[in-house]
């Protein structure tokens, strides 16, 4: 099981930026790397995922806006935020999760606040 801790989360004003970090306690270069948010009231969402081979893909609501990476050899992963808005408000999650594991499972992080006031 991989340890995952997120930290970058904040309160930022509608417009900003936000530089969201994912630490893990092992090596992550077998591991296909995620952010996914929950709201509140509303249910986990997908919102970035990286594969092994650093293909990417975003949910609509935040393409061109966020920007995930990875960093193999410090075990880490970022999600880069800018033009963020009211509705990006949520809990920010890290999962990492193996080639055979379905999209959802895997490990989590303990999830990092993000705020945009309006």
């Amino acid at each position: 099981q991989v340890q995952l801790v997120e930290s970058g989360g904040g309160l930022v004003q509608t417009g900003g930026s936000l530089r969201l970090s994912c630490a893990a306690s092992t090596k992550i270069f077998m591991y296909t790397m995620s952010w996914y948010r929950q709201a509140p009231g509303k249910q986990r969402e997908l919102v970035a995922v990286i594969s092994r081979g650093t293909s990417t893909e975003y949910a609509d609501s935040v393409k061109g806006r966020f920007t995930i990476s990875r960093d193999n050899a410090k075990n880490t992963v970022s999600l880069e935020m800018i033009s963020l808005k009211p509705e990006d408000t949520a809990v920010y999650y890290c999962n990492a999760r193996l080639p055979l594991q379905r999209e959802g499972s895997g490990s989590w992080g303990q999830g990092t606040q993000v705020i945009v006031s309006s």
